[in-house]
């Protein structure tokens, strides 16, 4: 957490001399918390968008929480990277890990109460939560779960191409040696024949993304850039290499841009992301639950 978060919680949490806080005060004391909280992801919107590592790092938390928005991956990147596994107090008590003695939580957003404007439109409220990695509570007294099977790399590439929104079909080669390409006027994927596990799914990946984009109501600055965020992640999430992945070229793709422009950008690129993954999860979770049971019964 950033010092000036930090600062700013500390001064909205005093209680003045032990008195409670007036409807009032509570009040101010909430909303200087979300300020902060909106502050830090601002800031950190901006940071990424002018490194290539800060980049990557944000890429990394947003490929392990896929569900969480862009913001909160950019609030989970601010305040703990490499954090694996996030719930908040209750939900760590109720497995029996309790948070450890001076840990601080991680700041995240979270819808809270709707609320009637003047003009009587429904706006949506947010409130600041408080989530714990993992690495944050004691799992000593925790009852052990069996680890879900991991899928094979057949099954990681039928569940990329069985549900994916667009036609496939092998060719022998495709120009520019990029392994597969999306053709716009037919909606179609031409892939290379003969490549290896790795190229099928990193080239893939990227393609449907691509096609995504380009056929969809979400509009990118650089949909090449965008598609390989997308492609990135999913490797990240299912274990392929991505060391290939060059993100030189940020700064170029997010210059000029205020905070919440980029987070817009980002906001699309997990979306089709979010869209992409459930699409796999829906082939591969049938077969890793057949699994596991499987394994209980030996």
């Amino acid at each position: 957490m950033s010092t000036m978060l930090e600062n700013i919680l500390e001064e909205t949490q005093e209680d003045q001399g032990g008195k409670p806080l007036t409807k009032e005060e509570f009040a101010a004391k909430k909303q200087a918390e979300r300020d902060a909280v909106y502050a830090l992801g601002d800031q950190t919107a901006m940071d990424i968008a002018a490194d290539a590592g800060k980049f990557r790092q944000y890429l990394d938390v947003q490929a392990q929480f896929d569900r969480y928005s862009a913001t909160n991956a950019l609030l989970v990147a601010a305040q703990r990277p490499a954090a694996t596994r996030l719930g908040d107090f209750d939900h760590w008590k109720a497995r029996g890990c309790p948070v450890k003695h001076g840990e601080t939580g991680i700041s995240i957003i979270e819808p809270g109460k709707q609320y009637t404007r003047p003009d009587g439109s429904v706006g949506q409220g947010y409130e600041v939560k408080h989530v714990f990695d993992i690495s944050q509570v004691d799992i000593s007294k925790a009852t052990p779960t069996p680890p879900r099977p991991e899928p094979s790399e057949r099954e990681k590439l039928l569940a990329l191409v069985k549900r994916a929104p667009f036609g496939i079909d092998l060719v022998d080669t495709v120009p520019g040696n990029i392994g597969a390409q999306f053709h716009p006027e037919s909606k179609t994927i031409s892939v290379q024949k003969g490549m290896s596990f790795q190229e099928n799914f990193r080239s893939l990946a990227q393609a449907i993304a691509y096609g995504s984009f380009t056929t969809g109501t979400k509009q990118q600055t650089d949909p090449h850039f965008s598609s390989q965020c997308v492609a990135y992640m999913l490797c990240k999430r299912h274990g392929v290499e991505t060391g290939n992945f060059k993100f030189g070229q940020v700064p170029h793709v997010l210059t000029g841009m205020e905070a919440s422009e980029i987070k817009a950008e980002l906001g699309q690129i997990r979306d089709v992301t979010t869209d992409l993954q459930g699409r796999m999860a829906r082939t591969l979770e049938p077969q890793q639950n057949k699994g596991a049971r499987t394994d209980a019964a030996r």
